[in-house]
């Protein structure tokens, strides 16, 4: 493990205590697949969680946060069932690429419902289009701003792509850039400006260099994005699993 990981959980160990039941790494990174935008995502998780326990971890994750990682999801152990119902890409993520970095493993016996699935499927990709409508607005002037728009919003519309192959039975891997090929090829979608979008993330020289470029290619991104969405509006959530 980075060595900003392992001070991190020692960090966590000292401020929980006896409280803390496990920490778990998920995502991509507990695959290795980390590029210069990702972080470590952990999900930790306590017997009791109240605002005492969270005031406690400020100085761990302050410190955390200050080096460039996301802030930790905190759920308590009772929680952990309750809580998949409601968000099942997260949880179905965490469940597929994991690493218990401490304690005991929460996922292993969390059950998924396709139907709940499905409805958050369609959910977070119709809010994440309107929001990334509303984003371009001003970004639309400067290459830059556009490119940083696209390179952003790719990575949490590949998570629910995840969500999408589950939808259609096929098994979806962890890797972000593998998830997005089969999602293209499942879907028959127009693979151009995810690629290339994808590239800039990976800060690949194939890039738009000026604002028509990079408008062509917003415009190419986001009819693929609504040609997702009626692919999913289209399934039958009776006859889904």
């Amino acid at each position: 493990m980075n060595h900003q990981l392992t001070d991190f959980i020692d960090d966590l160990k000292s401020t929980h205590r006896g409280n803390l039941v496990s920490v778990i790494l998920y995502g991509s990174s507990a695959i290795g697949d980390r590029d210069s935008y990702s972080d470590y995502n952990l999900l930790v998780v306590l017997e009791k969680i109240g605002p005492v326990d969270l005031r406690n971890a400020h100085g761990a994750i302050r410190e955390w946060a200050r080096i460039g990682h996301n802030v930790p999801v905190y759920f308590t152990a009772s929680e952990i069932a309750n809580a998949a119902d409601v968000f099942p890409i997260e949880f179905q993520q965490m469940k597929r690429a994991r690493k218990v970095i401490y304690g005991r493993d929460v996922l292993a016996d969390v059950e998924l419902s396709n139907e709940n699935l499905r409805h958050q499927v369609e959910f977070e990709l119709r809010s994440k289009l309107i929001l990334l409508r509303r984003q371009y607005i001003p970004a639309s002037t400067t290459v830059e701003d556009l490119l940083a728009l696209m390179a952003d919003s790719l990575a949490s519309f590949i998570a629910i792509f995840r969500g999408v192959l589950m939808l259609i039975e096929v098994n979806a891997p962890a890797g972000r850039h593998e998830t997005l090929a089969i999602t293209v090829e499942r879907l028959g979608l127009n693979g151009r400006p995810f690629e290339r979008i994808f590239n800039i993330r990976k800060d690949n020289v194939d890039h738009p260099v000026n604002e028509v470029e990079a408008n062509e290619l917003f415009a190419e991104y986001i009819q693929e994005i609504e040609r997702v969405i009626e692919t999913v509006d289209a399934l039958d959530s009776a006859s889904v699993g």
